[in-house]
């Protein structure tokens, strides 16, 4: 009985030492983070629910995009919930499987008529962009246009408004509902057809992490887990994504 014992209390012991508290931050980008706790975003659903099924827990924070990157560079924040693929990034963040992808389209006003064929199309424009964000190295590297910084989509936005920069750009579905939100009314905006890019989202990990491979590894085992039970289809009609 005493060997029953104390095999149960050390499986017990074992499982509580797996069982993680994951930390994880990003900024606000509806649908997929938002601030509602009811409602937290479909990211935000979809990595707390891969996680759950591998025994942990995620203990979500919002912030600022860039304060979230160093955080999680550093090693002081578990994961990012939502983060799209650069060469640069590799050198000190692991990524997980794809989950999602975002369409990123240019953002005009109202009536400009500009569509978007590949980058020498924006030759003399000045495109707003967000600090931080990935939208690639060829569109970065590009000297064909001006791309100032701003802290995020709204401060694009009110700047286009203001006819002091041409474009900028975000996922369709991540414009809408944050320029919505923020007050701004959507008719004055136009989406060119084409996207710049197709972005995979992915989750990801400080290599700074000691726990970082296990993070990852984790999440990719529940990703196909949640996929397999019905789970992440069921997330993704909770907010109308198809």
């Amino acid at each position: 009985m005493k060997n029953l014992i104390l095999i149960v209390v050390s499986t017990l012991f074992s499982f509580a030492l797996n069982a993680a508290v994951i930390t994880a931050a990003q900024d606000p980008w509806a649908p997929f983070v938002q601030k509602d706790k009811a409602n937290p975003g479909v990211s935000v659903e979809i990595i707390t629910e891969a996680f759950k099924s591998q025994g942990h827990s995620v203990d979500f924070k919002i912030m600022p995009w860039t304060r979230a990157l160093n955080e999680v560079k550093g090693g002081r924040v578990d994961v990012l919930v939502a983060t799209w693929f650069t060469n640069e990034r590799t050198s000190f963040l692991k990524y997980s499987d794809p989950y999602l992808e975002n369409s990123l389209k240019f953002i005009m006003r109202k009536g400009e008529g500009f569509e978007y064929n590949g980058l020498d199309s924006l030759s003399g424009k000045t495109v707003g962009i967000i600090r931080n964000y990935g939208y690639g190295d060829e569109f970065l590297a590009a000297n064909n246009f001006k791309k100032p910084e701003a802290n995020d989509l709204v401060a694009n936005a009110k700047k286009l408004m203001a006819k002091r920069i041409d474009l900028t750009l975000e996922d369709e579905l991540v414009a809408k509902s944050t320029l919505s939100g923020a007050g701004m009314n959507l008719a004055d905006f136009e989406f060119t057809n084409n996207a710049l890019s197709v972005n995979p989202l992915h989750v990801t990990s400080g290599l700074a992490n000691p726990n970082h491979a296990e993070y990852i590894d984790a999440f990719n085992k529940g990703l196909a887990e949640i996929k397999a039970n019905g789970t992440f289809d069921k997330i993704l009609a909770k907010y109308g994504i198809k």
